[in-house]
């Protein structure tokens, strides 16, 4: 074996997924066909969600001079992050290039093996492995593959994955550009033939994005011209901006496809490769990172032989039904930002609605990412299946946020309580999962462990049993998410 994992695909989900398996141990190849970085920047910053995963790695301090904000939308139509409680804005600022340099700067700093220049043309699967046919005729052999290669993956289309849904009926363009001053236009802004949209970027650069309605996509080989984007955003906007000049364009489209499966035997999918949508906010990025957090630790368990193979089935499990939401929202999204007048009354009665804080909560966390819960078992608990909230405890006689007790990636079991009891029936467990004494906060006292016990946190932050709260016992979760004992 030349590895145990081979990651094809180095964007931030392969990399986030080489970071993951580094962090357990296991040894991994990351391979992307291009020679270096692309420098695309197609997204810009961070969910909520992600803030907290990155915050769970000790990552955010790597992000320089991180701009975060609580404002956000829904097809144009805004939102106040804020109302969520969580302890982290969403990101604003941040180019896709620097989260894969920072993600890559990582990986390698724990051990992974990132090859660049080096294309995937297919694999065949056996019983023991996969083998990695190359373009330049090498090959390269692993226990396990993983497709992180994008909306046109190389590692889907090969290993047969269906991928249903619906086809692109508009083009949009996507542009930096710098030498000319824009004044900002929010998303989803509309005029008489279509949606234009500016952003402001660090370094003099302005992002617009423009789509011309009853455009349909075209087979493109590579990106479209400048001159292309000026005329339609000419025709869109009224104002020429074909004297600045290009930092990359860009060309998408409204498409929206998911794979039935996002593991076939030894072959997974993950970000791009399992679902592509419109660009809505960011979220594709963002569902990326996160479907390779809940891979990772889950793959590592089953390379290192300490979880049977059955527990890759929860991958796809409680990933494709976040992919099937973020495909529906970003749909709906979509009918509101390219539809023309007929959509005006939808988006009347949505701005009605958003009003309410009850709305604002329920769209708000599903575009942040925070109303994902898994289904761990039976039980009670408010918390169960969501992730841990950012919380301050005391712990080791100083306090300490519950995301940083995540930053090793392995399991923990947190006593509240001091429970001897339930430390020593944790505790053949302690080669994959910490078990850590602390209690909540003064300030969090009443919060959302308000009564709690304790917490048995999976790697990924999520929680897999509460005390009290949970039908199973606490064996039961640890045997079902970390293994056998030992």
């Amino acid at each position: 074996m030349d590895a145990s994992v081979i990651v094809v695909g180095a964007g931030p989900a392969g990399l986030m997924l080489a970071g993951e398996l580094r962090l357990a141990g296991i040894d991994v190849i990351v391979l992307d066909r291009l020679g270096e970085r692309s420098g695309q920047s197609r997204a810009i910053g961070f969910t909520i969600r992600t803030m907290e995963v990155f915050d769970q790695r000790g990552l955010l301090p790597r992000f320089r001079d991180l701009q975060t904000s609580h404002a956000g939308h829904f097809g144009g139509l805004p939102l106040d992050l804020g109302l969520l409680g969580s302890a982290h804005g969403a990101a604003r600022n941040v180019p896709q290039n620097t989260t894969e340099e920072v993600l890559e700067g990582w990986a390698l700093q724990l051990g992974a093996d990132i090859r660049r220049g080096r294309e995937c043309t297919g694999f065949v699967e056996d019983r023991a492995g996969v083998t990695v046919t190359l373009r330049d005729g090498g090959a390269l052999r692993s226990r396990y593959l993983v497709g992180c290669d994008g909306g046109q993956s190389t590692v889907r289309r090969v290993g047969g994955f269906d991928f249903p849904g619906t086809s692109a009926t508009t083009e949009l363009f996507l542009a930096d550009i710098r030498g000319l001053e824009l004044e900002p236009r929010t998303a989803g802004a509309q005029t008489s033939t279509g949606m234009a949209m500016v952003a402001r970027l660090p370094g003099g650069v302005h992002r617009i994005i423009v789509g011309e309605r009853g455009t349909p996509p075209r087979t493109r080989t590579g990106p479209p011209e400048f001159t292309e984007v000026a005329d339609v955003w000419k025709r869109v906007a009224g104002s020429d901006i074909s004297t600045a000049e290009p930092v990359w364009v860009s060309a998408f489209s409204d498409a929206a496809r998911q794979v039935t499966e996002y593991r076939r035997g030894r072959v997974l999918l993950a970000g791009d490769a399992a679902h592509v949508h419109l660009p809505a906010g960011g979220q594709g990025m963002n569902t990326g990172i996160q479907d390779s957090v809940n891979l990772g630790w889950k793959l590592a368990s089953v390379v290192r032989g300490r979880a049977p193979e059955s527990l890759l089935d929860s991958y796809h499990t409680e990933r494709h039904a976040v992919g099937r939401a973020l495909l529906a929202n970003t749909r709906a999204q979509g009918a509101l930002l390219l539809g023309g007048d007929e959509a005006a009354p939808l988006r009347d009665v949505l701005g009605e609605l958003i009003g309410g804080a009850e709305a604002q909560r329920l769209l708000a966390a599903r575009v942040s990412g925070l109303d994902i819960t898994y289904d761990v078992g039976r039980g009670r608990h408010p918390l169960l299946g969501a992730r841990m909230p950012h919380l301050g405890l005391e712990h080791a006689g100083r306090g300490t946020a519950g995301g940083e007790l995540l930053r090793t990636g392995r399991g923990v079991l947190l006593d509240l309580t001091g429970n001897r009891v339930l430390r020593r029936r944790a505790r053949p467990w302690a080669d994959r999962v910490d078990i850590v004494t602390a209690t909540p906060h003064a300030d969090d006292a009443e919060g959302p462990l308000a009564g709690t016990t304790a917490l048995l946190l999976r790697p990924d932050g999520h929680v897999a049993w509460a005390a009290p709260g949970t039908d199973d016992d606490l064996r039961t979760a640890l045997g079902r998410w970390f293994g056998p004992s030992r």
